[in-house]
């Protein structure tokens, strides 16, 4: 939150801040006194708008997301992946050694190393590509954005590895890319300035299931695709 507020209160007995800043401000006026002023969307206006007597222009009002605007918010996306990945991938390896002779530790690295680069191929495309192409992704929903992303990196990975993965590997994999990718897009949503609480409960109500549904998928073709050797 940015904010304008005088030092004395009775010689401006009012705050501005940004219409970013949390709802919880209306609760200002209660506890201290303080009238609060709505102004502009960005708190980079809030010196303009006093400047015009607390008039905000059409600009002002306009809400942008931008592309560079998206892109500032990805290392922030990637600094929340440390813990998921620190327990997810010894599980990669664990499941890709898992075969005919119950564990196969040559299996579990050779394996293994194919199902981290899908896992990072899933990171790249769910927070990075999927915020950065946003507007031209198809579908409204984040999670959809996201799913078609990990559809378009498995169908790479499989073109990839064509002579060293079984059909049930690539399928595999590309169902993990796509719950992993769809997931992370869909974490994206709090970030962006045009959607509600409710809006994003709905979605995730929706799409979580389904990403849960489309990473067992995967987890059982992985583990079969080791048994046929």
């Amino acid at each position: 939150m940015t904010s304008c507020c005088p030092e004395e209160k009775d010689s401006f007995p009012s705050s501005c801040t940004c219409q970013k800043a949390p709802a919880g401000l209306k609760e200002v006026k209660k506890l201290c006194g303080f009238e609060v002023v709505w102004g502009p969307v960005h708190a980079k206006h809030i010196k303009e708008f006093l400047d015009k007597q607390m008039k905000a222009t059409a600009n002002m009002r306009r809400v942008t997301f931008t592309l560079r605007e998206r892109v500032e918010l990805i290392p922030v996306e990637l600094g929340h992946m440390g813990k998921p990945t620190q327990y997810l991938v010894p599980a990669l390896f664990l499941l890709s050694g898992v075969g005919q002779g119950i564990f196969s530790v040559g299996s579990a690295v050779s394996r293994g190393a194919t199902a981290l680069l899908a896992y990072i191929l899933a990171i790249v495309t769910g927070v990075i590509l999927a915020p950065a192409l946003l507007p031209w992704l198809p579908g409204r929903s984040f999670a959809v954005k996201g799913a078609v992303m990990g559809a378009a990196a498995g169908a790479l990975l499989s073109a990839l590895f064509a002579g060293q993965l079984v059909y049930l590997e690539m399928l595999a994999l590309t169902l993990f890319i796509m719950a992993v990718s769809s997931y992370l897009a869909m974490n994206f949503t709090g970030s962006t300035p045009f959607t509600s609480p409710t809006g994003v409960e709905k979605e995730m109500r929706k799409a979580i299931p389904a990403q849960a549904a489309c990473a067992l998928a995967a987890v059982v073709l992985w583990v079969s695709a080791g048994f046929m050797g």
